[in-house]
């Protein structure tokens, strides 16, 4: 038995030294930046996305001044000046991805490129920086619906990637982050009160902690739910869009019965209309 094991001692430690060499080769694989304007990160990897979704800033209404803030810092950061990692946060529907994938349509020509990331695989931000570095192009890694508990990996590689690491992102990565939360993570009732809860012994410090993740994004851009003129008007966007050329009479009593039987005046709800409305009216 003895002479068994040590035969295959050499035989383990010859295939561990086989899979660490295909690893490695496998995250030094070189991405071709010209392929897409588009990359999804899945296991150490950035695959091309060729099918996007493609939308425009004339797109967007009802959201002008977080437009103007947005496309402002990512002109900057494009242009070789200082800019802001950004988080975008508010109600649902209401244009924060759409935003983003719009200010990468306009300068994906001057050389900018997204690499969006799960939540899942934040831990993996470090290897991300380091496969971009060195490229002459400008990238915002995308995060979208991102909310965390305390003890994920993700939040402390993002965190670290922000501010605190000494692997700094450099001046061609940015963190562009979309959130139903602000803070990014669950907070409690427990945490207004004075009384020491479940052991904790500094409950302010702990309380810091859940705010200083989102803090560590320079520019905060806030998104609220649409008044009935808003949603109308994205409506009306979308229908010209899809070819509808009818009165607004025809379609607004309809539209807004659509709203109030999903419980939400957004864009998103207005673009479903559209597309239910002119695939039944042609």
């Amino acid at each position: 038995m003895t002479g068994s094991t040590d035969g295959l001692e050499p035989l383990l430690q010859r295939l561990d030294r086989i899979a660490d060499a295909l690893e490695g080769q496998r995250r030094k694989t070189a991405v071709d930046w010209d392929e897409c304007i588009a990359f999804r990160w899945r296991g150490g990897r950035c695959e091309p996305v060729r099918h996007r979704h493609v939308i425009r800033l004339d797109d967007l209404h009802g959201i002008d001044a977080q437009k103007r803030l947005l496309a402002g810092n990512t002109a900057r950061f494009v242009a070789g000046r200082p800019a802001n990692h950004v988080l975008l946060t508010g109600a649902r529907g209401t244009g924060k991805s759409s935003l983003i994938k719009a200010v990468l349509e306009q300068h994906a020509s001057e050389g900018l490129r997204l690499i969006e990331v799960d939540r899942e695989e934040l831990g993996q931000l470090p290897d991300i920086v380091d496969r971009v570095a060195g490229s002459p192009r400008r990238f915002i890694v995308y995060c979208d619906d991102l909310a965390f508990d305390a003890d994920e990996p993700g939040y402390r590689a993002l965190k670290a990637v922000l501010d605190g690491s000494v692997a700094a992102t450099g001046e061609r990565l940015l963190i562009y982050a979309t959130s139903n939360r602000r803070h990014l993570m669950p907070e409690y009732q427990d945490d207004n009160l004075p009384a020491v809860r479940g052991g904790e012994i500094h409950p302010r410090e702990a309380i810091e902690e859940r705010v200083s993740l989102s803090e560590r994004f320079g520019l905060w851009l806030s998104f609220h739910a649409f008044d009935q003129d808003e949603y109308l008007a994205i409506a009306a966007h979308w229908l010209r869009q899809l070819g509808w050329q009818g009165q607004a009479e025809d379609w607004q009593a309809e539209a807004l019965r659509w709203a109030l039987a999903r419980g939400a005046r957004n864009g998103r709800v207005a673009a479903q209309f559209a597309r239910d409305f002119c695939g039944r009216h042609g």
